[in-house]
C-alpha cells in the first residue's frame, strides 16, 4: 500500500467541523475555545504541529471566524500544514502569545465560560487563567466529543487500513522466531515491521512471554521467550494519523508437542474468547457501551475468573489511541452508527501467565463492523 493510496480527510470536511463547533459552542453555552497542539487541532483543521513552549492555538470565539495563533517561525509549517483556509495571527519571540490570543476572542471571553483542549499544557493554560482572572474554565471536549466519536467512511477506512496493516505484522511475528530471542529484541522487530507495512508511528509493542503476560501493560524486558509459554502480543500505532491496535495471544511449543498448551490454559483461554466473541456480537446502535462491558464480565465471572479480568472491555479509538467512548461499567451512553473502539477482555492469573484477545470494532447500522481479521484463537507455533 503507498501512502497515494490512502484516503484523505478533504478540505471541506475540515470545515464543515469548524462550522460545527462554533455552533456548538453556542449549544453548549461557551463564549470561547481554545485548542492547544494535539488531537482536537488535527481534527478541526489538519495541522500536526509540533508540541512546543512557544504557543501554537487555534482560538475560536462564539460568533467570531476561528483564528490561528502561531509563533512567526512556525508560520510557513502552519501554512503547509493546514488542510483548510484559515486566518494566522503570528507573534514574535518578545510578544505575549497569550494575551494575543486573549485579544482575538471578544469582550464576551473576559468574564465568561473559555473550554480548552485537554492536551493543552498547565504551562500556557496557567498564563492565559492570569490573562483572564474572571473567566469559568472548562474543558472543550464536551463540545467535541459527540464530534469525534462518530467517525466518518474516510475515518473508517483508515482504521481499516491500519489494522489490517497491524495484523500483517502479527502474522509475520508469529510465523518467525521467537523462542530464545529477549522480549525486546522481538518488540523492536514489530515497530520495524509496523513502519514497513506503512505506519508512520510504530507507537506501542507490548510482548509479555510466560509469566510477564499476566501484566497487561508490560513494558518488553530483557527476558528470555522459552518454548512451553504463553506470548501476549498488543501492537500498534498511526497509519494516516488514525491508529491501530490489537491483540493476540500466541503459546511456543519450540517445535516439541510436548511444550503444548495445558489443559487449565486452553480452558481459560476458551472462557477468554466466548467473552471476547459476544461482547462483539453486542455491538449495535442504541446499546449502552457499559452494555458490552458487561456482556464479556458475566462469562468471565461465571467461570470463577472475575477477580483476574481488572481492566475495561476497551476504548475508542481515531487520532488518539485511547479516546471516548469507553466500555466500562457506569458509562451508559449508547452507542451510535460510526463509533469505533476496542473490544478486548482479558484473564491474568499473577506469577503465573495471562491471555488478552483485541479487536478493533466499528458500530455499524445493523451491528459490529469489525477491523481485525487475523485468527483470534490461540496460536500455537514452534517459534
Amino acid at each position: 500500500m503507498t501512502i497515494a493510496s490512502r484516503p484523505t480527510i478533504p478540505a471541506e470536511r475540515y470545515a464543515e467541523r469548524l462550522r460545527q463547533i462554533s455552533g456548538r459552542l453556542l449549544l453548549h453555552r461557551v463564549d470561547a475555545a481554545l485548542i492547544g497542539v494535539g488531537p482536537d487541532l488535527d481534527y478541526l483543521t489538519g495541522y500536526r504541529a509540533m508540541p512546543l513552549e512557544r504557543l501554537t492555538m487555534l482560538a475560536i470565539g462564539a460568533g467570531r471566524p476561528p483564528v490561528l495563533v502561531v509563533p512567526r517561525l512556525e508560520e510557513p509549517a502552519a501554512r503547509a500544514g493546514l488542510r483548510t483556509p484559515l486566518d494566522i495571527a503570528t507573534w514574535m519571540e518578545t510578544d505575549d502569545p497569550h494575551a494575543l490570543v486573549v485579544s482575538l476572542l471578544g469582550r464576551d471571553a473576559g468574564g465568561g465560560r473559555v473550554a480548552v483542549s485537554d492536551r493543552l499544557w498547565s504551562f500556557h493554560l496557567l498564563r492565559l487563567q492570569a490573562v483572564l482572572p474572571s473567566a469559568t474554565w472548562s474543558s472543550v471536549t464536551a463540545v467535541l466529543r459527540e464530534l469525534r466519536m462518530v467517525k466518518d467512511h474516510d475515518e473508517i477506512e483508515l482504521l481499516r487500513l491500519a489494522g489490517a496493516a497491524a495484523d500483517r505484522v502479527v502474522d509475520q511475528i508469529a510465523s518467525g522466531r521467537l523462542v530464545g530471542r529477549s522480549e525486546a529484541d522481538v518488540a523492536t522487530e514489530v515497530r520495524q515491521r509496523l513502519q514497513a507495512e506503512g505506519h508512520e508511528l510504530p507507537e506501542f509493542a507490548i510482548v509479555a512471554s510466560g509469566p510477564n503476560s499476566a501484566s497487561p501493560h508490560h513494558e518488553a524486558s530483557d527476558r528470555v521467550i522459552q518454548a512451553g509459554e504463553p506470548i501476549v502480543l498488543d501492537i500498534g500505532g498511526a497509519l494516516g494519523g488514525y491508529g491501530s491496535d490489537t491483540t493476540r495471544t500466541l503459546w511456543v511449543t519450540g517445535g516439541d508437542e510436548r511444550n503444548g498448551p495445558t489443559k487449565e490454559f486452553r480452558h481459560l483461554f476458551g472462557v477468554l474468547l466466548a467473552a471476547q466473541q459476544a461482547a462483539t456480537r453486542a455491538v449495535r446502535p442504541g446499546v449502552a457501551a457499559e452494555a458490552i462491558d458487561r456482556t464479556a464480565r458475566n462469562i468471565i465471572d461465571g467461570e470463577g475468573y472475575g477477580e483476574n479480568f481488572f481492566h475495561r472491555t476497551g476504548h475508542g479509538i481515531g487520532l488518539e489511541g485511547h479516546e471516548e467512548p469507553y466500555l466500562i461499567a457506569g458509562n451508559d451512553e449508547p452507542l451510535a452508527e460510526g463509533m469505533a473502539f476496542s473490544v478486548e477482555p482479558g484473564i491474568y492469573l499473577p506469577g503465573r501467565y495471562g491471555a488478552r484477545i483485541e479487536d478493533i470494532i466499528v458500530c455499524g447500522a445493523d451491528g459490529p463492523i469489525i477491523l481485525n481479521n487475523e485468527p483470534r484463537e490461540l496460536r500455537v507455533v514452534a517459534g
